[in-house]
């Protein structure tokens, strides 16, 4: 229930009528991947300005709609970048 309760107020801090909230996207730390293998992937910053979907999944503890929602929703606003931030550790609100 606190989480329900929560995911109100968090969505209209993100959301903030519209204005969105900037997203800062930090590259996987490859230091333990072999040389061959690294990647160079670049810090990005997004604003997001429609977090309904995540919010949603977040407060429903529905891993599988915030995966969803988190791919169809936030990573495709990067572009042709999109796959090298698909799949993330976590996501930390901090509004």
């Amino acid at each position: 229930m606190r989480r329900k309760n929560v995911a109100r107020y968090l969505l209209g801090r993100l959301n903030r009528e519209g204005r969105g909230t900037r997203v800062e996207f930090h590259p996987l730390n490859q230091s333990q991947v072999s040389r061959p293998h690294q990647r160079v992937v670049a810090y990005r910053v997004l604003n997001v300005r429609h977090w309904d979907a995540v919010v949603r999944a977040w407060a429903d503890s529905d891993d599988d709609a915030l995966d969803r929602a988190w791919f169809d929703d936030i990573t495709i606003e990067l572009g042709s970048d999109y796959g090298a931030y698909e799949y993330v550790t976590n996501i930390g609100f901090a509004a």
